[in-house]
């Protein structure tokens, strides 16, 4: 009867331990691991022109009532633009992107000043040059650059969507390394 007392003893104290081993401590590790997974992914999914918008992408990690959330992503204005396209070529060719998320793409080009672009910039993107004329006034003109905006470029979700299998693994994985630590096999 001892024995089977001190067996019981020792499974309760390995509980205990377990209880121990909770998500508050162990969970926002595996998730920031995990989230780097994403960020790597989507540095290199991410269209390089300068290497700002590469540079800028970030992961955060916070913990919840509910659990624990991790977030990669960037804090550039245009970064929307490069994941989900602009204008008649966005609508076009928008392939990658999350299916939860429906952009509303404008359904014709627009024109830019030439003081709001550089012309290398615009000569880049093979923007066309247009020169406005105002009648009545004489040497009165005005470049603009057209554009019917750009193609979806998603670097950000398919970096999550292609890893959600592995980054599912990994969490579980780290998780049951922890619990193993603590409880002994």
């Amino acid at each position: 009867m001892s024995a089977e007392i001190d067996r019981l003893d020792s499974l309760m104290r390995k509980f205990g331990q377990l209880a121990e081993v909770n998500a508050k401590e162990n969970m926002p590790r595996a998730v920031q691991n995990a989230m780097k997974i994403i960020q790597g992914e989507a540095k290199l999914r991410c269209r390089v022109d300068t290497g700002e918008l590469r540079n800028s992408i970030r992961t955060s990690v916070e913990v919840t009532d509910e659990g624990c959330r991790g977030v990669c992503y960037t804090n550039k204005a245009y970064a929307p633009y490069v994941e989900f396209g602009t204008g008649p070529r966005g609508a076009a060719k928008h392939s990658g992107i999350s299916p939860a998320v429906t952009p509303a793409y404008s359904q014709q080009g627009w024109y830019i000043p030439e003081d709001k672009i550089d012309a290398a910039t615009a000569e880049k993107y093979h923007f066309r040059e247009y020169t406005y004329h105002m009648d009545g006034y004489l040497g009165y003109e005005k470049k603009f650059y057209y554009t019917e905006g750009q193609a979806a470029s998603p670097f950000l979700y398919p970096a999550l969507k292609d890893n959600e299998t592995r980054v599912t693994r990994n969490i579980r994985n780290h998780l049951a390394r922890q619990i193993k630590k603590q409880v002994g096999d």
